[in-house]
Order: C-alpha cells, then structure tokens, then sequence
C-alpha cells in the first residue's frame, strides 16, 4: 500500500500536526485499523513539544467522515460472532474520550458530511469548525442502533429538547443548528478552511480562528424550539409520536410520519439512553453505558435488519421486529442496559486509564 493509500495520513507542518481520514470512495468511514491508527498519533504528539495543535480533515470533496464501517459491522452481527465489532466499538470509544480529554488544541475540521462515528472524532474536539456544507447527525435509529460514540452525551447537553429530537429522528443539521446544539464552535466559509489550516502552522488557534470566523447563516432548530420542547418532554416514545401528531405544525407532524419509519426498539433504547446520559453527568460514564448499548444491539435482528435496508439492498423497507412501539416491552428496553461484567468498557470505573495518562 503506498502513502497516497493509508486510510489515515498523518504529517506535521510547523506548529501544527495533522490527521487526515483518506478513505473518500467510502465518505473516509472509519475502520478498526484507522482508529487505532489515530490514538496511536494522538498519544505521541502528547508528548512532543514541537506539537501544539491537532487538526483533523477528511480527504475527497464530500465530507470529514460518514462514520463507522457499518458494511463490517453488519458481516460480523450476521455471520459472526461480534467479538471483532465490539473490539472495534472498545477502542473507538477510547478514542473519543481521548480526544474529549486531549491536553493540546484538537481542532475538527466539520466540512461536509459528518455523521456517527465521524461526529466521535470531531465533535469530542476543542476547536470544531462548521462550513455552509455542513450536514451533521447521528443517524443511528434507521438502521436500528442507538447513538453512540458520546453522541448522547453530547446530545443531552443540546439545549432543551433539541438533542431528543435529533436522536430520535437522526436529523441532519446545518452549521448553524450545530452551533446551537454544541457539536460545533465556529463557522468559517468552506473556501476560506485551506487558508485556516495554513495559518494553524505559524499561529496559535485563537489567533487564526479569528482571521477566519465568520458569522454563520440562519438556521431552522431556534425557530422550531416550541414545539420540540414541549413534544419531547413526553416520558415515552409514543406519548412523544402523539404529541408531535397533536400540535398543529406541519413540521412536527412531517417529524412525528419520520420518528415511525425508525426501529421502534432503537427509538425507546435511544430515549432511555439520552435520558439516563443527562443524569450520569460525565462523558465517560455515558460512554460505558453506550458500549452495553452497542454490545446488546448485535443480538437484536433490527442492527442486522437496519443496515440491511438502508445500506447492502437499500430497498428502505426495514422489517422492524418488533414492529410497532406498544410491543416494546419496558423489560426489551432495559436489557440493553445490562452490565457486561469483565467485558464492561470501563472508562469510569477501576480498570480505567488515569486521566493524567492521558
């Protein structure tokens, strides 16, 4: 494989060094080997003083990262036994608590597509810059799983309800929406990012930041909090679907037809997940739980089923089973949940690296 080939380029240019996701025929998704690749990076520009700023891009025109390889996730959930995916899933999930706990300036470059797992990798960073190509979600409830990579973390610290709504419905977002939800920080015009990369190698952050920061575009989450609020307020999926139905607003209508296209055992997992993620508190507990999540999801047909639809037929016709929200049982929710014992993540617990480590 020649340089030009490595799924992850890594090089250093003055101040800063950089990671780039070079994998732009698959929208530079994510696979064990490049996330090992990238904490192995991460922790030796820790240590190099010559290093002050991160900054991670994604190759190719379309965007930072869709996320997982969810074609090997599906393989391994049908055909095997998921060791390898939940092998995959432990060291991601590190690597986004480190990148959360970075010590030196990790600046996310969010241009263009930026979804699951490429969320993981940017929107855990210090500095995370939105373009007017944008689009960010966490798309998971469509092909039955639930957010994860922190992303209920992040999502339930959104203002209001707004991190429910997206959820659940895996919405994608603007670069202002993002900024309004805190997955991002600053919006720059995608054709001024090659100057503000440039400047990354002679300047501090702060200072090229502001060189470059524009004021972003409108977006549409701030004019629609009303009834976002007041729907997802609801305890339960359904109460939630009948309240959007109820409102009056052709919008929360359209998102109540959307919420009942997604896996009914992902939509009651996910709300059960923000809601406890707002009481753990701290990411890495959130992200320990979200692994008990994610290792329940590969013994449930609707992952196998969810990526089947959207992904290898793409007919979008998932077989939902269950197939409706009342035959979601509370108990179907809860075993999700269920500590895994020694094979627990353990970011929060005994077995987990000293933040100082880090």
């Amino acid at each position: 494989m020649t340089g030009a080939e490595e799924p992850v380029l890594l090089h250093t240019a003055g101040r800063a060094a950089h990671i780039t996701l070079n994998r732009p025929k698959a929208l530079n998704a994510l696979s064990h080997a490049m996330v090992r690749r990238i904490d192995e990076a991460l922790k030796a520009w820790k240590d190099d003083p010559a290093v002050e700023t991160v900054v991670i891009t994604g190759a190719g025109e379309r965007g930072l990262c869709a996320g997982g390889d969810i074609r090997a996730v599906h393989g391994d959930a049908r055909d095997g036994d998921g060791t390898a995916t939940a092998a995959f899933w432990r060291d991601e999930y590190h690597l986004n608590a480190r990148i959360a706990r970075y010590p030196k300036s990790y600046v996310a470059v969010m241009d263009g597509i930026v979804m699951g797992g490429g969320v993981g990798i940017s929107a855990h960073g210090s500095v995370r810059v939105v373009t007017e190509r944008s689009r960010v979600a966490m798309p998971e409830t469509g092909i039955g799983f639930a957010p994860d990579i922190g992303g209920t973390y992040l999502l339930a610290l959104a203002p209001g309800e707004l991190g429910t709504h997206l959820a659940l419905t895996g919405a994608q977002i603007g670069a202002a929406d993002a900024l309004l939800c805190g997955l991002a920080d600053h919006y720059m015009p995608s054709a001024a990012l090659r100057h503000f990369v440039a400047d990354l190698a002679e300047m501090p952050v702060e200072q090229a930041v502001a060189r470059h920061v524009q004021p972003s575009p409108p977006g549409e989450l701030a004019g629609r909090r009303e009834w976002i609020d007041a729907c997802y307020a609801a305890d339960r999926v359904e109460e939630i679907v009948q309240r959007l139905f109820a409102h009056g607003d052709p919008a929360a209508k359209d998102t109540a037809e959307t919420l009942l296209t997604k896996s009914p055992t992902a939509l009651k997992v996910t709300l059960a997940a923000i809601r406890r993620a707002r009481r753990l508190g701290a990411l890495e507990p959130v992200l320990d739980q979200e692994y008990r999540v994610s290792c329940a999801a590969l013994n449930s047909p609707d992952l196998v089923e969810g990526i089947r639809a959207q992904i290898i037929d793409k007919d979008r016709n998932p077989r939902w089973s269950p197939a409706t929200l009342g035959e979601v049982t509370d108990a179907d929710v809860e075993r999700f949940f269920t500590p895994l014992g020694e094979h627990e993540l353990g970011l929060a617990g005994p077995n987990s690296v000293p933040k100082e480590a880090w």
